[in-house]
Protein backbone atom coordinates (compact mmCIF):
# COMPACT_ATOMS: atom_id res chain seq x y z
CA UNK A 1 0.00 0.00 0.00
CA UNK A 2 1.38 3.63 -1.16
CA UNK A 3 0.40 6.29 0.88
CA UNK A 4 1.63 9.97 0.26
CA UNK A 5 0.79 12.33 3.90
CA UNK A 6 0.77 15.87 2.18
CA UNK A 7 0.60 18.57 5.29
CA UNK A 8 -1.04 21.70 5.23
CA UNK A 9 -0.29 24.93 7.55
CA UNK A 10 -3.40 27.67 8.28
CA UNK A 11 -2.31 30.57 10.10
CA UNK A 12 -3.99 31.24 12.61
CA UNK A 13 -5.74 34.78 12.24
CA UNK A 14 -7.47 37.57 15.09
CA UNK A 15 -10.28 37.11 13.54
CA UNK A 16 -12.93 34.27 12.50
CA UNK A 17 -11.76 32.50 9.35
CA UNK A 18 -14.46 30.95 7.09
CA UNK A 19 -12.33 27.45 5.26
CA UNK A 20 -15.35 26.75 3.56
CA UNK A 21 -15.13 29.86 1.32
CA UNK A 22 -11.99 28.07 -0.46
CA UNK A 23 -13.55 24.56 0.31
CA UNK A 24 -13.65 22.67 -3.03
CA UNK A 25 -17.12 22.22 -4.59
CA UNK A 26 -17.05 18.54 -4.89
CA UNK A 27 -20.25 18.35 -7.96
CA UNK A 28 -18.61 21.17 -9.52
CA UNK A 29 -15.37 19.45 -9.50
CA UNK A 30 -16.50 15.71 -10.10
CA UNK A 31 -18.18 17.72 -13.29
CA UNK A 32 -14.89 19.43 -14.51
CA UNK A 33 -13.03 15.94 -14.38
CA UNK A 34 -15.71 13.59 -15.82
CA UNK A 35 -16.13 16.27 -19.09
CA UNK A 36 -11.81 15.51 -19.88
CA UNK A 37 -12.82 12.10 -18.69
CA UNK A 38 -15.35 12.07 -21.22
CA UNK A 39 -13.31 13.32 -23.66
CA UNK A 40 -10.63 10.39 -23.42
CA UNK A 41 -13.84 8.19 -24.04
CA UNK A 42 -14.34 9.81 -26.97
CA UNK A 43 -11.71 9.00 -28.83
CA UNK A 44 -11.87 5.28 -27.92
CA UNK A 45 -12.02 2.85 -30.96
CA UNK A 46 -15.02 0.54 -31.42
CA UNK A 47 -14.99 -0.85 -34.49
CA UNK A 48 -13.63 -4.87 -34.55
CA UNK A 49 -12.68 -4.95 -31.05
CA UNK A 50 -13.17 -6.92 -28.45
CA UNK A 51 -15.65 -5.76 -25.72
CA UNK A 52 -13.62 -6.30 -22.81
CA UNK A 53 -10.76 -4.20 -24.61
CA UNK A 54 -13.35 -1.66 -25.42
CA UNK A 55 -14.09 -1.56 -21.81
CA UNK A 56 -10.38 -1.25 -20.08
CA UNK A 57 -10.09 1.01 -22.38
CA UNK A 58 -12.84 3.33 -20.68
CA UNK A 59 -11.35 2.07 -17.06
CA UNK A 60 -8.21 3.88 -18.27
CA UNK A 61 -9.75 7.06 -19.05
CA UNK A 62 -11.67 7.07 -15.56
CA UNK A 63 -8.45 5.91 -13.47
CA UNK A 64 -6.66 8.91 -15.22
CA UNK A 65 -8.68 11.84 -13.63
CA UNK A 66 -9.63 9.72 -10.42
CA UNK A 67 -6.34 11.00 -8.23
CA UNK A 68 -7.53 14.02 -8.88
CA UNK A 69 -10.66 13.79 -7.17
CA UNK A 70 -9.08 11.98 -4.36
CA UNK A 71 -7.20 15.03 -3.61
CA UNK A 72 -9.81 17.59 -3.99
CA UNK A 73 -12.32 15.35 -1.54
CA UNK A 74 -8.95 15.27 0.80
CA UNK A 75 -8.95 19.24 0.87
CA UNK A 76 -12.44 19.24 1.00
CA UNK A 77 -11.99 17.33 4.88
CA UNK A 78 -9.39 19.67 5.45
CA UNK A 79 -12.05 22.18 7.02
CA UNK A 80 -13.40 19.56 9.53
CA UNK A 81 -9.79 18.30 10.76
CA UNK A 82 -8.49 21.72 11.18
CA UNK A 83 -10.93 22.27 14.09
CA UNK A 84 -8.66 20.19 16.05
CA UNK A 85 -5.13 20.30 14.80
CA UNK A 86 -2.08 20.85 16.35
CA UNK A 87 -0.26 24.36 16.07
CA UNK A 88 2.93 24.50 14.49
CA UNK A 89 4.73 28.17 15.01
CA UNK A 90 1.70 30.39 14.73
CA UNK A 91 0.62 28.02 12.16
CA UNK A 92 -2.10 24.88 12.15
CA UNK A 93 -0.69 21.82 10.84
CA UNK A 94 -3.29 19.14 9.07
CA UNK A 95 -1.74 16.19 7.58
CA UNK A 96 -3.92 14.62 5.05
CA UNK A 97 -3.23 11.18 3.46
CA UNK A 98 -2.93 10.30 -0.14
CA UNK A 99 -3.74 6.40 -0.77
CA UNK A 100 -2.50 5.78 -4.28
CA UNK A 101 -3.49 1.97 -4.09
CA UNK A 102 -6.25 1.05 -6.44
CA UNK A 103 -7.63 -1.16 -4.07
CA UNK A 104 -7.68 1.14 -1.23
CA UNK A 105 -11.26 2.34 0.08
CA UNK A 106 -10.13 6.09 -0.73
CA UNK A 107 -9.39 5.58 -4.39
CA UNK A 108 -12.44 2.87 -5.31
CA UNK A 109 -14.85 5.39 -3.76
CA UNK A 110 -13.86 8.60 -5.70
CA UNK A 111 -13.43 6.37 -9.21
CA UNK A 112 -17.11 5.24 -8.53
CA UNK A 113 -17.86 8.99 -7.95
CA UNK A 114 -16.82 9.39 -11.31
CA UNK A 115 -18.14 6.54 -13.04
CA UNK A 116 -21.66 7.17 -11.99
CA UNK A 117 -21.34 10.13 -13.08
CA UNK A 118 -20.28 9.58 -16.32
CA UNK A 119 -22.49 6.46 -17.11
CA UNK A 120 -25.88 9.50 -16.09
CA UNK A 121 -24.46 12.47 -18.54
CA UNK A 122 -21.42 11.07 -20.79
CA UNK A 123 -22.36 9.50 -24.49
CA UNK A 124 -19.16 8.25 -25.67
CA UNK A 125 -18.83 6.31 -22.07
CA UNK A 126 -22.67 5.03 -23.01
CA UNK A 127 -21.61 4.37 -26.29
CA UNK A 128 -18.45 2.22 -25.56
CA UNK A 129 -20.25 0.38 -23.14
CA UNK A 130 -23.30 -0.46 -24.82
CA UNK A 131 -21.33 -1.15 -28.60
CA UNK A 132 -21.72 -4.74 -29.66
CA UNK A 133 -18.78 -6.37 -29.71
CA UNK A 134 -17.78 -6.51 -33.49
CA UNK A 135 -15.41 -8.89 -35.54
CA UNK A 136 -14.98 -8.56 -39.77
CA UNK A 137 -15.20 -12.00 -39.74
CA UNK A 138 -18.71 -11.67 -39.57
CA UNK A 139 -19.39 -9.15 -42.18
CA UNK A 140 -20.05 -9.77 -45.85
CA UNK A 141 -17.20 -9.91 -48.53
CA UNK A 142 -20.56 -9.03 -50.79
CA UNK A 143 -20.36 -5.28 -52.37
CA UNK A 144 -24.03 -5.36 -53.31
CA UNK A 145 -25.30 -6.78 -49.91
CA UNK A 146 -22.70 -4.47 -47.87
CA UNK A 147 -24.35 -1.50 -49.78
CA UNK A 148 -27.78 -2.36 -48.69
CA UNK A 149 -26.56 -2.77 -44.97
CA UNK A 150 -25.14 0.73 -45.16
CA UNK A 151 -28.17 1.92 -46.24
CA UNK A 152 -30.17 -0.02 -43.60
CA UNK A 153 -27.62 1.52 -41.15
CA UNK A 154 -28.48 5.46 -42.10
CA UNK A 155 -32.12 4.55 -41.85
CA UNK A 156 -32.06 3.18 -38.27
CA UNK A 157 -29.84 6.12 -37.91
CA UNK A 158 -32.72 8.29 -38.68
CA UNK A 159 -35.39 5.58 -36.98
CA UNK A 160 -36.72 4.35 -40.36
CA UNK A 161 -37.43 0.96 -39.29
CA UNK A 162 -39.67 0.41 -42.58
CA UNK A 163 -36.79 1.05 -45.14
CA UNK A 164 -33.94 -0.64 -42.65
CA UNK A 165 -36.09 -3.63 -42.67
CA UNK A 166 -36.13 -3.54 -46.67
CA UNK A 167 -32.88 -3.17 -46.67
CA UNK A 168 -31.60 -5.70 -43.88
CA UNK A 169 -33.67 -7.97 -46.44
CA UNK A 170 -32.26 -7.47 -49.16
CA UNK A 171 -29.08 -7.69 -47.98
CA UNK A 172 -29.57 -11.20 -46.64
CA UNK A 173 -31.24 -12.40 -49.58
CA UNK A 174 -28.10 -11.45 -51.30
CA UNK A 175 -25.74 -12.82 -48.79
CA UNK A 176 -27.31 -15.22 -47.20
CA UNK A 177 -24.39 -15.83 -44.23
CA UNK A 178 -24.32 -12.23 -43.37
CA UNK A 179 -24.10 -12.64 -39.59
CA UNK A 180 -24.27 -8.52 -38.81
CA UNK A 181 -27.44 -7.97 -41.52
CA UNK A 182 -29.43 -11.10 -39.18
CA UNK A 183 -28.77 -9.06 -36.12
CA UNK A 184 -29.67 -5.98 -37.00
CA UNK A 185 -32.95 -7.40 -38.82
CA UNK A 186 -33.83 -8.90 -35.90
CA UNK A 187 -33.20 -5.43 -33.70
CA UNK A 188 -35.18 -3.72 -35.97
CA UNK A 189 -38.31 -6.40 -36.40
CA UNK A 190 -38.02 -5.68 -32.15
CA UNK A 191 -38.44 -2.22 -33.07
CA UNK A 192 -41.48 -2.18 -34.76
CA UNK A 193 -42.77 -5.10 -32.64
CA UNK A 194 -42.58 -8.04 -34.65
CA UNK A 195 -40.72 -10.02 -32.04
CA UNK A 196 -41.51 -13.48 -33.94
CA UNK A 197 -39.58 -12.43 -37.18
CA UNK A 198 -37.49 -10.85 -34.67
CA UNK A 199 -36.64 -14.47 -32.93
CA UNK A 200 -36.35 -15.60 -36.67
CA UNK A 201 -33.55 -13.18 -37.57
CA UNK A 202 -31.73 -13.63 -34.22
CA UNK A 203 -32.17 -17.85 -34.88
CA UNK A 204 -30.80 -17.30 -38.59
CA UNK A 205 -27.44 -15.53 -37.41
CA UNK A 206 -27.12 -18.26 -34.76
CA UNK A 207 -27.13 -21.20 -37.31
CA UNK A 208 -24.09 -19.46 -39.23
CA UNK A 209 -22.34 -18.61 -35.78
CA UNK A 210 -24.00 -20.38 -32.92
CA UNK A 211 -21.39 -18.51 -30.72
CA UNK A 212 -23.01 -15.04 -31.87
CA UNK A 213 -23.11 -13.30 -28.25
CA UNK A 214 -25.46 -10.45 -29.81
CA UNK A 215 -28.64 -12.84 -30.54
CA UNK A 216 -28.40 -14.71 -27.52
CA UNK A 217 -28.46 -12.12 -25.78
CA UNK A 218 -31.45 -10.37 -27.87
CA UNK A 219 -33.42 -13.73 -28.08
CA UNK A 220 -33.44 -13.33 -24.51
CA UNK A 221 -34.87 -9.66 -24.74
CA UNK A 222 -37.35 -10.38 -27.46
CA UNK A 223 -39.45 -12.77 -24.87
CA UNK A 224 -39.24 -10.42 -22.47
CA UNK A 225 -41.01 -7.79 -24.82
CA UNK A 226 -43.11 -10.85 -25.61
CA UNK A 227 -43.88 -11.10 -21.89
CA UNK A 228 -42.69 -14.52 -22.13
CA UNK A 229 -40.41 -14.30 -18.44
CA UNK A 230 -39.35 -18.04 -18.36
CA UNK A 231 -38.41 -18.70 -21.98
CA UNK A 232 -36.73 -15.31 -21.55
CA UNK A 233 -34.80 -16.70 -18.47
CA UNK A 234 -34.15 -20.40 -20.20
CA UNK A 235 -32.39 -18.17 -23.00
CA UNK A 236 -30.08 -16.55 -20.40
CA UNK A 237 -29.10 -20.10 -19.69
CA UNK A 238 -28.51 -20.63 -23.19
CA UNK A 239 -26.35 -17.63 -22.78
CA UNK A 240 -24.69 -18.81 -20.09
CA UNK A 241 -24.02 -22.28 -21.85
CA UNK A 242 -21.71 -20.31 -24.54
CA UNK A 243 -20.32 -17.90 -22.12
CA UNK A 244 -20.21 -19.11 -18.48
CA UNK A 245 -20.33 -16.76 -15.73
CA UNK A 246 -20.41 -13.80 -17.85
CA UNK A 247 -21.82 -11.04 -16.32
CA UNK A 248 -24.48 -10.03 -19.01
CA UNK A 249 -26.47 -13.46 -18.07
CA UNK A 250 -26.95 -12.51 -14.09
CA UNK A 251 -27.72 -8.91 -14.84
CA UNK A 252 -30.26 -10.52 -16.91
CA UNK A 253 -31.92 -12.88 -14.72
CA UNK A 254 -31.53 -10.59 -12.42
CA UNK A 255 -33.73 -8.08 -13.86
CA UNK A 256 -36.17 -10.15 -15.25
CA UNK A 257 -36.47 -11.89 -11.90
CA UNK A 258 -37.19 -8.44 -10.21
CA UNK A 259 -39.11 -6.59 -12.63
CA UNK A 260 -40.88 -9.02 -14.62
CA UNK A 261 -41.77 -12.17 -12.06
CA UNK A 262 -41.54 -10.54 -8.81
CA UNK A 263 -38.90 -12.35 -6.98
CA UNK A 264 -36.96 -9.88 -5.19
CA UNK A 265 -34.47 -12.31 -3.53
CA UNK A 266 -33.62 -14.13 -6.98
CA UNK A 267 -33.27 -10.70 -8.68
CA UNK A 268 -31.00 -9.68 -6.30
CA UNK A 269 -28.60 -12.46 -5.95
CA UNK A 270 -28.05 -12.62 -9.62
CA UNK A 271 -27.98 -8.65 -9.54
CA UNK A 272 -24.61 -9.11 -7.25
CA UNK A 273 -23.40 -11.72 -9.00
CA UNK A 274 -23.17 -9.67 -11.75
CA UNK A 275 -22.04 -6.34 -9.44
CA UNK A 276 -19.32 -8.16 -8.45
CA UNK A 277 -17.93 -9.51 -11.75
CA UNK A 278 -18.67 -5.91 -13.25
CA UNK A 279 -16.78 -4.75 -10.70
CA UNK A 280 -13.70 -7.14 -11.39
CA UNK A 281 -13.40 -6.18 -14.65
CA UNK A 282 -13.72 -2.75 -13.92
CA UNK A 283 -16.69 -2.36 -15.83
CA UNK A 284 -18.77 0.64 -15.67
CA UNK A 285 -21.82 -1.25 -15.86
CA UNK A 286 -21.12 -1.83 -12.02
CA UNK A 287 -22.93 1.66 -11.46
CA UNK A 288 -25.87 0.18 -13.44
CA UNK A 289 -26.08 -3.27 -10.84
CA UNK A 290 -25.45 -0.63 -8.03
CA UNK A 291 -29.05 1.40 -9.17
CA UNK A 292 -30.77 -1.94 -9.28
CA UNK A 293 -29.20 -3.11 -5.89
CA UNK A 294 -31.05 0.29 -4.46
CA UNK A 295 -34.03 -0.20 -5.58
CA UNK A 296 -34.42 -3.79 -4.77
CA UNK A 297 -33.26 -2.51 -1.49
CA UNK A 298 -36.01 -0.37 -1.69
CA UNK A 299 -38.75 -3.35 -2.07
CA UNK A 300 -37.45 -5.39 -0.04
CA UNK A 301 -37.72 -2.68 2.91
CA UNK A 302 -41.06 -2.25 2.38
CA UNK A 303 -41.49 -6.20 2.58
CA UNK A 304 -39.86 -6.02 5.91
CA UNK A 305 -36.96 -7.83 4.99
CA UNK A 306 -33.92 -5.82 5.04
CA UNK A 307 -32.78 -8.91 7.05
CA UNK A 308 -32.62 -11.21 3.61
CA UNK A 309 -31.82 -8.69 1.62
CA UNK A 310 -28.73 -8.19 4.15
CA UNK A 311 -27.66 -11.97 4.15
CA UNK A 312 -27.55 -12.39 0.13
CA UNK A 313 -25.29 -9.43 -0.14
CA UNK A 314 -23.32 -11.37 2.95
CA UNK A 315 -23.73 -14.74 0.81
CA UNK A 316 -22.07 -12.60 -2.49
CA UNK A 317 -19.34 -10.89 -0.04
CA UNK A 318 -20.78 -7.14 -0.92
CA UNK A 319 -20.96 -4.74 2.00
CA UNK A 320 -23.84 -3.53 2.86
CA UNK A 321 -23.53 0.29 4.31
Amino acid sequence: MIKKTITILLFILPFSFSFSQEKPDEKKIIQELSENACKCADSIALSNRKKEDIIKDVHECIDKYTGALQLSSLLSGAEKLSETAPEVNGKKQINLTFNSDKNSKQYIDNYNKLERYLMQNCESVKKATKTTETNYDKFSKNEVAVDFYQKAVEASKKENWKEAIQNYEQAVKTDSKFIYAWDNLGICYRRVDEYDKALNAYKQSLAIDPKGKMPLQNIAMTYIYKKEYQKAIDAYNDLDKVYPGDPEVYYGMGQTYFSYLKNSEKGLDYICKAYRIYTEQKSPYRSDAETIIGHIYKSMKEENKVDKFKEILKNNKIDFE
